[in-house]
């Protein structure tokens, strides 16, 4: 018996409204806001994978962005700034069975959050990541964020940042992320293909969302015009192949500061193993996952609590 069939037994037809919470089903974000997109698009792809609400996880940070598992019914855990990661990936070893995405804003995941970032990519955990990226903190009013472009002014920086900003596409490939996509709010059509991509995917796929926000970035604007790069004939690349993509993802980054907006699929590397896979071809992982043995009544514990107690008393 799994978790699953332990909660509901028959197979039922998804839709979308099944992920629209009872309590507070209408989202509060700024009116324009491209986060409202990000909501639209998740809910749309999740039928179309095959996850009802029960078989799925959220786990946000904190920021507007991370205000989404509120509108988003599921099983949903809030953590603190920056560490949406580190929780993900524990539901996800617990329970493989179950589908986790973590979200957060590039504030969360980028800075406060970026070791976690780093190491969930290189160890190649099976979980879904979306970043809300408008380059800028939203939630705290303004103040210039890891993506904000060199020279963008804002209350923490008056006279404009005098660093670079974060590479987040190129980051994520060079720390070993093995699906890497970026889309935008005022593409839905995209949005929805990318993340059931990316929760289909096996391995940690990393999706960099654009979305504007009217309130405290004026100068992002929406992200138009925007050009796919699987469709425009002057990108032609192998997105299996790590040289030809971090090309693209070089270029993609550089235009975005300049104006114009490259979205599309950059990486897919659909042979490199999970990191639940490699514990386990190693054998530092069980077969059965630790979810499931709560529903299981002869199921032996490697370490009970009081083998804890007595170890530590």
């Amino acid at each position: 018996m799994s978790a699953f069939s332990a909660i509901d037994g028959d197979e039922k037809e998804i839709d979308q409204d099944d992920f629209t919470p009872g309590i507070e089903p209408q989202a509060t974000w700024c009116p324009g806001c491209g986060d409202f997109s990000v909501l639209k698009a998740l809910k749309q792809a999740m039928p179309e994978v095959g996850r009802t609400p029960e078989e799925t996880m959220l786990v946000t940070g904190i920021g507007c962005s991370s205000k989404l598992n509120s509108y988003f019914d599921s099983y949903g855990y809030h953590s603190i700034h920056g560490r949406s990661l580190p929780i993900a990936r524990a539901a996800k070893l617990a329970n493989p069975g179950l589908e986790v995405i973590a979200a957060g804003g590039d504030g969360d995941g980028y800075g406060i959050g970026g070791n976690h970032f780093m190491h969930t990519a290189r160890e190649n955990h099976d979980i879904t990541y979306i970043v809300f990226n408008n380059e800028i903190f939203g939630l705290t009013k303004g103040q210039t964020s890891p993506t904000s472009p060199k020279g963008h002014k804002s209350k923490t920086q008056p006279h404009g940042s005098a660093k670079d900003p974060v590479r987040p596409l190129t980051l994520s490939l060079a720390s070993g992320a093995s699906y890497i996509a970026r889309t935008a709010a005022v593409n839905p059509r995209q949005a929805k293909e990318v993340l059931i991509e990316a929760i289909e995917h096996d391995g940690f796929a990393h999706v960099d969302f654009l979305t504007q926000c009217p309130t405290w970035n004026k100068d992002a604007k929406e992200y138009v015009p925007y050009t796919d790069v699987q469709e425009d004939d002057e990108f032609d690349f192998d997105t299996s192949n790590r040289a030809e993509v971090a090309e693209v993802m070089y270029e993609a980054e550089s235009r975005l500061w300049e104006g114009e907006v490259l979205t599309g699929r950059f990486y897919h590397d659909e042979k490199r193993p999970s990191y639940s896979e490699e514990k386990q071809q190693i054998e530092e992982a069980p077969e059965d996952p630790l979810a499931e043995r709560y529903f299981d009544e002869d199921a032996e514990w490697e370490r009970s609590v009081e083998d804890i107690r007595q170890d530590h008393t």
